[in-house]
């Protein structure tokens, strides 16, 4: 990271907000004198230069601007920018600082920004980066920019790089940072003292120190805490801690950030199968995939597979959502016959056309309750395949318990407004019966999709709100048809 960056603190969300209407002031301003049609040439004279000043002073100011936000908020406001204006603001930006905000970007706005860049652009932004920031920035570039970036760093920074693109993404290999400082444990906290003197800066970050052999094995840890509250002539090895938490580069992220919060961590480090220490893992790379994770869960759970630019043009929109839109719209046409076979019985009874949107909407609610619970327990590591039986017996529980209570309510009230007890008690049994339908969905749709190795949250929330409707819809009438006509 840039010194420019770590003077520029990310702002409060207001000031956030205050920033984007600057540049969108700005842009509105420079915008009419972008365009050709604004600078017409006089009888073959050059366009007016009142107005070429104009558009000099406005670049200028909004450069200026761009220059003194973080790269963080940067990224922000590209993100709320329509595509046109985006890459305007994009092309002002400060060269050096343009692998920074590709970094912080999201994945389908990067895309159109690396569209916009030259291949040697693209070459200068990665060259900016540190191995492990690049590593996430490769699987986006073409693969000639990569080829380019690869022959420009030092070998030992190549194989870095090869080590960490070929861990998967959801391991702790692919967010292992490899700056971190080692020392031995046979020299005296003075000497380590005037070693992290010659830094210029130290690795961000850095809480501890990590203690090594001759053979870079891991050894223990020295904390700054440790390095400043002791004597300088104490060795190392009296004052580090031994018993430590340290990660495998194969763990899987989500394990490494239950730890992370489980012990409070600001880093730890990451070891191969002899105990050689090969990076570190930090806090910042840790939350950076928690908020990715909870995004793309949040995603899944709509029948999204990405996430979409909102400002993305309607063939990719289309794209991305047509998928589970297809699966709703054959499930809604499943709930239509269902309703279709008890035509004869809506006729006879109105009030069953009234009632039943009733069950059915708060089935689907319930079964969402359930199934949210269950995708956040499964990607906390709480539940197992082989704990099926158990969960669906609790919420099988939850479920009676809540039909009893508020299906006696609607049945109750659908005997005060129609004067039929017999409607009462069809009410009353139908949301009892769909809550029950509700629990073993809720529970049995993300366990399933786990046995068989499938991202529980994906479509969970489409799955779940078509069962409830067309079962809904199924026992209400059904129920109605055998005792009310």
């Amino acid at each position: 990271m840039t010194e420019d960056s770590r003077l520029s603190p990310p702002t409060e969300i207001d000031d956030l907000q205050e920033h984007l209407f600057e540049v969108e002031t700005l842009l509105a301003w420079l915008k009419p004198l972008e365009t050709p049609e604004a600078a017409p040439e006089r009888d073959g004279l050059s366009p007016d230069p009142a107005q070429e000043a104009n558009q000099s002073a406005l670049r200028l100011r909004l450069y200026q601007k761009l220059d003194k936000m973080h790269p963080a908020d940067v990224a922000y406001v590209l993100e709320a920018l329509p595509l046109e204006e985006r890459l305007l603001v994009w092309d002002l930006v400060k060269a050096e600082r343009d692998g920074e905000i590709l970094l912080e970007v999201s994945d389908a706005v990067r895309e159109t920004l690396i569209e916009s860049m030259a291949r040697h652009e693209l070459v200068a932004a990665a060259e900016t980066l540190d191995t492990d920031e690049l590593a996430d920035l490769v699987p986006d570039l073409p693969q000639e920019v990569v080829e380019d970036v690869f022959l420009a760093l030092p070998s030992a920074e190549q194989a870095q790089l090869r080590a960490a693109i070929a861990y998967p993404e959801d391991t702790v290999g692919a967010l292992m940072d490899f700056d971190m400082v080692t020392v031995r444990e046979d020299v005296s906290l003075e000497v380590v003292l005037r070693y992290l003197r010659r830094f210029e800066e130290l690795p961000e970050h850095t809480d501890k120190i990590f203690v090594i052999d001759r053979d870079e094995r891991l050894l223990g840890v020295l904390t700054l805490e440790s390095l400043l509250i002791h004597d300088p002539e104490t060795e190392v090895q009296q004052v580090m801690k031994k018993d430590i938490v340290r990660f495998h580069s194969e763990d899987a992220a989500e394990e490494a950030a239950q730890a992370f919060e489980r012990y409070d961590l600001v880093s730890a480090p990451v070891v191969d199968a002899d105990n050689r220490v090969e990076g570190r893992l930090t806090l910042v790379a840790v939350v950076d995939f928690i908020r990715e994770e909870s995004e793309a869960e949040q995603l899944a759970h709509a029948g999204l597979k990405e996430e979409e630019d909102i400002f993305a043009s309607v063939w990719d929109s289309v794209k991305n959502r047509w998928a589970w839109l297809a699966v709703n719209l054959v499930t809604a046409f499943i709930a239509s016959r269902v309703i279709g076979a008890f035509e004869g019985a809506i006729e006879k009874l109105v009030a069953l056309a009234a009632l039943m949107p009733i069950v059915a909407g708060i089935g689907g609610n319930a079964g969402n309750q359930t199934i949210t619970m269950i995708v956040r327990a499964i990607a906390m590591g709480q539940v197992k395949p082989d704990a099926t039986r158990r969960l669906l017996r609790k919420e099988l529980g939850v479920a009676l318990l809540n039909g009893l209570i508020w299906g006696s309510l609607l049945g109750a009230l659908a005997w005060g407004l129609y004067n039929s007890f017999s409607l009462g008690v069809v009410m009353t049994a139908a949301m009892i019966l769909n809550l029950l339908l509700a629990a073993c969905a809720g529970v049995g749709i993300p366990m399933l999709r786990q046995r068989l190795g499938g991202d529980p949250a994906v479509g969970s929330s489409v799955l779940i709100t078509a069962l409830t409707d067309s079962g809904g819809f199924f026992i209400f009438l059904g129920l109605a048809s055998l005792f009310l006509l």
